[in-house]
């Protein structure tokens, strides 16, 4: 009995230098594994668009435990929309992944140098080297796209109908189409004609989703910045807004660079 009763004595004692004991191999094991992935996604939409092209991926990420920011880029000029891209990367506690779409790509081209910013994926996007811009990448190989252009008085392009239905978006459906050309952000020939100085491709890993029917930003060019930078990639059979043909491809592919990114 007696001995009984100081085994019983000593028990909370015992369970509590277990505890320790395993919390502490548990604290070593994680301080010997890579630390690797991030769960902050910002993303980044392009020219003729706003945040709400991310609508249908950012519920596939948020489902999955992601924090997600889409920035609403102002279009105005690169430094405007680098700025926007800035501010939202200090709102972020911890380290992030940036996703671009269109034009988005040459803003985080130049925005990703943030140290915060542990990788880059890019959608269909515009990935320039230093003294490059989006304006004459897309001329040197043009699209149809670049006929349905319509500039105003104060230096703004906007698509025409056509060049949404048939060019931005062919593989939408017709009441997409119709909120995409009604809800398109103007955007400034002074942001699309701006070249990249430091390119963060050039020190981070990056992703890329190459679009295979695009006709806004020329699928051979996507190749182009998809080997230039040795971007992991996928081909998706899509128009230029994969991400609202194919969200579930586009989705997984974020969460996969969100995943592997070191």
């Amino acid at each position: 009995m007696t001995h009984r009763k100081t085994l019983r004595g000593r028990w909370p004692a015992v369970v509590a230098v277990a505890v320790l004991v395993a919390a502490a191999a548990v604290g070593t094991r994680a301080e010997q594994t890579p630390n690797r992935g991030v769960t902050n996604i910002v993303l980044v939409h392009g020219a003729w668009a706003d945040g709400s092209s991310w609508s249908k991926v950012i519920p596939l990420l948020e489902s999955k435990g992601y924090h997600v920011d889409a920035v609403q880029l102002p279009l105005t000029s690169q430094a405007d929309d680098v700025g926007a891209v800035q501010r939202a990367i200090a709102r972020v506690d911890g380290r992030l992944l940036l996703v671009a779409h269109s034009y988005g790509g040459s803003v985080i081209t130049q925005a990703g140098n943030d140290s915060k910013v542990a990788g880059l994926v890019y959608v269909a996007a515009f990935a320039p080297a230093e003294g490059e811009s989006p304006f004459d990448l897309a001329v040197s190989d043009p699209t149809p796209a670049l006929q349905q252009l319509q500039q105003d008085q104060f230096g703004f392009l906007k698509l025409t109908p056509t060049g949404i239905r048939d060019d931005f978006a062919q593989d939408l459906s017709d009441s997409e189409k119709t909120v995409l050309a009604a809800t398109q952000g103007p955007t400034s020939i002074a942001s699309l004609s701006a070249a990249v100085t430091t390119p963060a491709w050039r020190n981070k890993p990056s992703w890329f989703v190459i679009a295979a029917h695009d006709r806004v930003v020329a699928p051979t060019l996507q190749v182009m910045f998809a080997e230039r930078m040795n971007a992991t990639t996928i081909t998706l059979s899509s128009s230029h807004v994969a991400m609202l043909s194919q969200p579930y491809a586009v989705a997984s592919f974020i969460r996969r660079a969100a995943r592997d990114v070191q």
